[in-house]
């Protein structure tokens, strides 16, 4: 199958082709088209004649546009699903989800309304506010949610009438242009382009003139770069960025109840998610009983290729964020004593057991940055007031989860924890109707909810004398 560009409504072959590696194996196991920077500017320019129809179309036509895609979608969900676990590397029944989640991401924005808002109508006056397309929009994904986070991207910036270049990232493009091969006699020309390079574009693309909008979600370095470069040009802008999220259990926990949920919280995807636990603060009175029941359900666990179906935990989805893991395990374990895990396993492909520290604390890289990977810190403390400063100790503030059988209490720590969301007796609960956005240097702006999808719009207000 060839793997090609979509721009103005063709498929592109590019200009060369990029190499992709099953992280399972190490070893490439398909191509795909390689944008150059005439790709780009060809994408520019059909998504700027595009948008002077596009954002007239009446509401109804685009919800509608996005119901289609979200039927193609489920219609292709095992093909998809497949080619999604040979690329990003995550068990089959994760690939699953994932895709039926993007399905789910469109069909959520096609009944997603768009209404005028009156803000006063008083004999003087009526003023009415509007949300109006901003343009073109440039959107540039991360690697561990390929599919999901296209259509997180897609959905809204297409309901709000405006048109769209999305770059994957280099590791994972396959299924977001396998998407667009799917889709590509829906989608009106040029409304959205799709382009995969070898991370060389993600500059041209945030700097490019004709682009008025950037959304961005990675790590927080790129997200600077990215943020100095649409200075010129005065682009809006919405960053998603890393998180070092921290979990405070308070000591009515059970502890065996809590450590399965605190496990999945940190192990889902191997850890690769920005609001994964990566930090977990214990009370003195359960830490012993913490560690040891997670020490059993990491001990349990099964890593192995994706494809296979007993797999719970794949590989690390690339070379380079397989050895940064392991780099870290060793400096840790040089900080703290290592209780499960702590190495790779002795076959091809990037492997790691899940990795649990203790006796380890602020100041150490694991604990201070964040590990995007199978390796959890487990940290004690004495009084609720230490783990919260710790916890808040930090550049980044995505997320943060308390977990308590004291409903009220828990509530009183969360007020505390200086983060974008904070969850209570869960960790890693996001949907499209609820804003999501860090606080200091985890983000700029909001997605999801009425309040990303406004990031998404030009306000335009309305305001008309009577007389």
């Amino acid at each position: 199958m060839r793997y090609e560009l979509l721009i103005d409504g063709q498929l592109n072959p590019g200009g060369g082709s990029i190499e992709v590696i099953d992280p399972a194996s190490g070893e490439v196991f398909e191509h795909c088209a390689r944008a150059l920077p005439e790709h780009l500017d060809l994408a520019v320019a059909a998504a700027s004649r595009a948008f002077a129809s596009w954002s007239q179309e009446p509401l109804a036509a685009r919800q509608a546009l996005l119901t289609a895609i979200a039927e193609v979608i489920e219609n292709n969900v095992q093909p998809l699903a497949n080619l999604l676990t040979r690329e990003q590397g995550k068990p089959l029944a994760d690939s699953v989800w994932e895709v039926n989640g993007a399905a789910y991401i469109f069909r959520y924005y096609a009944g997603v309304d768009i209404p005028v808002q009156v803000l006063e109508d008083s004999p003087q006056r009526r003023v009415e506010q509007h949300q109006m397309p901003l343009g073109v929009v440039g959107a540039i994904l991360p690697w561990n949610f390929p599919l999901f986070m296209a259509a997180a991207k897609i959905a809204p910036t297409l309901l709000a009438g405006n048109t769209l270049i999305l770059k994957p990232a280099p590791s994972t493009p396959l299924t977001t242009l396998h998407l667009g091969a799917l889709i590509k006699d829906l989608v009106p020309p040029g409304v959205l382009n799709l382009i995969a390079d070898f991370n060389d574009l993600g500059p041209l693309i945030t700097a490019h003139p004709g682009i008025r909008k950037i959304g961005f979600t990675g790590s927080t370095q790129t997200g600077l770069k990215v943020m100095g470069s649409v200075v010129p040009t005065l682009k809006r802008l919405t960053l998603e960025l890393g998180g070092n999220d921290a979990g405070i259990v308070l000591e009515d926990c059970d502890p065996k109840v809590v450590a399965a949920k605190l496990f999945k919280a940190a192990f889902t995807n191997n850890g690769q998610i920005c609001v994964a636990l990566k930090r977990l603060y214990v009370p003195d009175a359960l830490y012993e009983a913490v560690c040891e029941a997670m020490v059993e359900i990491a001990e349990a666990t099964v890593v192995g290729p994706g494809v296979e179906p007993d797999s719970q935990l794949g590989p690390i989805q690339n070379q380079a964020q397989y050895e940064r893991v392991l780099s870290l395990i060793d400096s840790a374990s040089q900080q703290g004593k290592i209780i499960a895990g702590g190495n790779a396993l002795e076959r091809p492909g990037y492997f790691v057991r899940p990795t649990l520290i203790r006796d380890i604390g602020n100041g150490s890289p694991l604990v201070d940055e964040e590990q995007f990977g199978p390796v959890l810190p487990i940290i004690r403390y004495s009084t609720i007031e230490q783990a919260v400063a710790w916890a808040n100790d930090t550049s980044f503030g995505l997320g943060n989860s308390v977990w308590s059988d004291d409903a009220d209490r828990a509530y009183g720590v969360a007020q505390q924890l200086d983060s974008g969301t904070v969850w209570i007796n869960q960790h890693g609960d996001v949907g499209p109707n609820v804003p999501f956005g860090g606080a200091k240097m985890s983000g700029l702006g909001v997605e999801y909810a009425a309040e990303g999808l406004a990031e998404l719009t030009q306000l335009k207000i309305i305001n008309r004398a009577k007389h």
